[in-house]
């Protein structure tokens, strides 16, 4: 009986630890969820720097009247190309005409006069004097016709260049004067783009371009592109062709301008937009976004290691490429970090690792690397 009672009592022990490491094993799977990580793979990729930007044509001329009347004729539409001297505006003469008739009357009674004192003189029955003043009134009529001749020609507003006519906000009726823009004449075969970076990112573009000169660095500056503000990019890339070379002490900035074909006149003067200089990364440590988290300023991923056991890394960001970031410090080619899920995870955690691919994640996302 006693041997049959001890034979009971091992039966029950054995059973209680085969219990007991059930319960440690579905604790253990419990504290190892599978999470989904990447083996961080080197990669050349291309970001860009953007800037607004407004635009100008290469030729620009502000279209005025030089003396005030009311416009009587609009000879142009908006956007219609035009030839330097062409007529582009009629103002009202009527009242200009009116004066001009009675100063040519007056340089005619005016030389009347000088004609009938000129033989009298010659013959010595009067003196110089009467003719010279004779004459000076003369001079002074013929200065006021011609100067009401020149306001009415200034009536007939020309275009000062050859180019396009732009927008055009005084139609006939409108009393405008020598102070209001009637039009903008610009050609647009080429277009200017305006920017300005801030003194740090200046520097930083001079020491990454090749040359020894200001001038040479210039040449060596890669093609820039245009962002619309629609956010398409325009199909032609431009070229930056100045820069001050000084920083504004009022902004703190410094001024470039970059020059793009428009063959089509796609785009006008007075466009606006963003101007986008590419930035090339070669053979570094890339991972995306969402693999990181922020923590005073300062960004951290979960690398695991080989017994599957995440570690917090800090790591130091290069740049920001759409959803991907290039690391410059603290990951290397091969690494493996958890890729989503971080949330769930905490420091010297064990998890269940479940590689994926990082040609997927990146089709995923749509972006080609090189």
């Amino acid at each position: 009986m006693k041997k049959f009672s001890f034979v009971i009592l091992i039966m029950l022990a054995v059973l209680s630890q085969s219990c007991s490491e059930g319960e440690t094993k579905n604790m253990t799977t419990k504290q190892a969820p599978s999470i989904p990580i990447l083996e961080v793979p080197n990669k050349t990729l291309t970001g860009y720097d953007s800037y607004p930007t407004s635009l100008e044509g290469v030729v620009s001329s502000s279209v005025r009247a030089k003396v005030s009347g009311y416009i009587t004729q609009v000879l142009v539409d908006e956007g219609q190309a035009v030839k330097k001297g062409q007529g582009l505006f009629k103002l009202e003469t009527q009242s200009l005409d009116a004066d001009a008739a009675a100063a040519k009357a007056n340089v005619a009674a005016t030389k009347v006069d000088v004609d009938k004192l000129k033989p009298l003189v010659e013959k010595g029955i009067i003196g110089s004097v009467q003719l010279k003043t004779a004459e000076a009134r003369y001079n002074q009529a013929l200065a006021t016709y011609n100067s009401i001749s020149a306001n009415i020609d200034y009536a007939t507003i020309k275009s000062p260049v050859s180019g396009h006519v732009g927008a055009i906000p005084y139609r006939q009726g409108a009393l405008v004067s020598p102070s209001d823009p009637l039009t903008t004449v610009s050609r647009v075969d080429n277009v200017f783009a305006f920017f300005a970076m801030n003194e740090k990112e200046y520097l930083n573009m001079l020491q990454i371009t090749a040359g020894e000169s200001l001038d040479d660095k210039l040449e060596n500056m890669p093609e820039v592109e245009l962002e619309l503000v629609n956010g398409q990019i325009y199909s032609y890339k431009g070229k930056i062709e100045t820069v001050t070379g000084q920083v504004n002490p009022s902004t703190g900035t410094v001024n470039f301008r970059a020059t793009f074909p428009n063959p089509n006149r796609l785009l006008a003067h007075g466009n606006s937009g963003k101007i986008r200089i590419p930035n090339s990364y070669e053979n570094m440590p890339v991972i995306p976004e969402a693999s990181i988290y922020e923590q005073q300023g300062k960004t951290y991923v979960y690398k695991v290691g080989e017994d599957a056991v995440v570690e917090e890394v800090l790591i130091k960001v290069e740049a920001k490429v759409g959803q991907f970031l290039v690391v410059e410090e603290g990951l290397n080619q091969g690494d493996k970090i958890v890729y989503q899920g971080i949330d769930k995870v905490r420091g010297d955690m064990k998890i269940s690792p479940r590689l994926v691919p990082f040609d997927s994640v990146a089709g995923k996302l749509k972006v080609a690397f090189k």
